[in-house]
């Protein structure tokens, strides 16, 4: 027998060249790729804050990224998990398990973790890159840990990533509590900074995050030049419907005036305080005249620009769809557009999911039963990019044979239309559903009625029959 080949136990190369270092730049070990200062961690936060904060646009993208999101139902699978372990999980989370009865009391709330706030901080890596929370439990009386809450660690007030070698996580380090942050850096101890949050206590969700890079990509990075060209357009604008929507008054002296310097002052404050009215008036001495300067020629017109700059940051989400704006074009082509849009929603809530099974559920198990435990699983329901099977669809696979409807389907069919689950008291056995008459005389009856139908609907469906249908 040929010997086998040896495994790669230790790493050779490396993520991070110097970790706990600056580089030979000068500047911290972060993002090298990012040259613009006010896109730097952590100017960064501050800048992709305002950009949310000051564009409608912007916001708009967010929330039509996060709340089909935030709307979807989410869910624990058992996964072959214990039911001890599974119902654990779903109560510390404050899930339903699937599969589950829906009329069963769910815990009280107030108090307790919600997935849903937790949701909404999740989302904000889309807007900043990353999104750290610090995880916590409470015992109870049997010994058993519940997540009592996922305290978020906000952008603005991580100081230090400190990232080892590899380019994983070690811990990270916040501003003292009533300092102003500042440009940070990656290290590889404490520093006199807070205290450091060790990995095994954070959940991290990041975003497009090159390796070793744990502050990730923000989704505004490419809107970023567009915002800005707009921010400015929109002020000319501002500033052009002042100075041309608005005539200036103008008072032209007589020839003895002109070389009065008190009398052109004095000229001067009354055009300047001139305004138009129903008691307005103005008194001139002989040869002095008034009027209104209007602008002449053609005014610039940013609004193309700004309209060009505006749709430009709807593409950073694949929201081409909210470019629609009643203005012409195919809704049809929207529609397709959309489908494109709800895949990547999509793939967002599958990066929350992950991140949160890891570190999240599995950190539960692992806490309470050991890592060896099998765990449930974090499922959410499909936002919008699958087909809905209809009632006739479904009709035609079981007459074909091709799906065999048992228990397990009509609980996903339940699940996913929204309806209750069945009521043990009310519902109806097959053996106690009425019997079918399968004698000969009432098998061919049912036959011929069968048959005569058939052949009706195929006369209605006649061009010919349709014809004379409506003479």
């Amino acid at each position: 027998m040929a010997p086998k080949t040896a495994a790669p136990r230790v790493e050779k190369g490396y993520v991070n060249p110097v970790p706990g270092t600056l580089t030979a730049w000068g500047l911290p070990m972060l993002d090298q790729f990012e040259a613009n200062p006010d896109l730097t961690w952590p100017n960064s936060v501050w800048t992709y804050g305002r950009m949310v904060r000051e564009d409608a646009r912007i916001a708009s993208v967010l929330r039509a990224l996060g709340l089909p999101i935030r709307r979807t139902v989410w869910r624990i699978r058992p996964n072959g998990a214990r039911d001890e372990v599974v119902e654990h999980v779903a109560v510390s989370l404050g899930l339903p398990i699937e599969g589950d009865d829906q009329d069963r009391p769910t815990p009280r709330t107030r108090g307790g973790f919600s997935w849903s706030r937790h949701l909404a901080y999740a989302l904000t890596a889309q807007q900043f890159g990353h999104a750290v929370c610090e995880i916590l439990y409470r015992a109870d009386e049997r010994g058993r840990f519940h997540l009592r809450k996922l305290a978020p660690r906000p952008q603005s007030s991580i100081a230090y990533w400190n990232v080892d070698r590899d380019g994983g996580l070690i811990s990270i380090q916040q501003w003292p509590a009533g300092t102003f942050g500042g440009p940070g850096m990656v290290v590889m101890a404490p520093s006199q900074m807070g205290p450091a949050i060790g990995v095994d206590r954070l959940v991290v969700y990041t975003r497009d995050m090159d390796p070793g890079i744990w502050i990730g990509n923000s989704l505004l990075r490419p809107a970023y030049k567009h915002w800005v060209w707009k921010d400015e357009l929109m002020r000319i604008e501002a500033a052009a419907a002042r100075r041309h929507g608005i005539g200036v008054p103008v008072i032209k002296a007589n020839e003895e005036e002109s070389d009065d310097d008190a009398r052109m002052s004095e000229l001067l404050d009354i055009a300047s305080e001139y305004g138009g009215g129903e008691s307005a008036g103005l008194a001139l001495t002989a040869g002095e005249e008034f009027g209104i300067a209007s602008p002449t020629g053609t005014p610039m017109d940013p609004r193309r620009a700004i309209e060009y700059h505006d749709h430009q940051m709807a593409l950073v989400a694949l929201a081409h769809f909210l470019n629609l704006e009643g203005k012409g074009g195919s809704y049809a082509l929207a529609s397709v557009q959309e489908n494109t849009f709800v895949q990547s929603v999509q793939t967002v809530a599958a990066d929350i999911r992950d991140v949160s099974q890891a570190h999240i559920v599995e950190d539960i198990v692992d806490r309470n039963w050991g890592p060896d435990e099998p765990a449930p699983l974090l499922v959410f329901d499909e936002i919008g990019s699958r087909q809905d099977a209809t009632a006739a669809a479904l009709q035609m696979l079981v007459a074909a044979g091709l799906l065999t409807p048992d228990a397990r389907l009509e609980q996903f069919l339940r699940t996913a239309s929204g309806l209750p689950s069945p009521d043990p008291e009310t519902a109806r056995d097959a053996d106690e559903a009425d019997e079918v008459d399968d004698t000969p005389e009432s098998t061919e009856a049912a036959a011929q009625t069968r048959s005569a139908a058939a052949r009706a609907r195929q006369r209605r469906e006649h061009p010919k029959s349709r014809q004379e249908a409506l003479w």
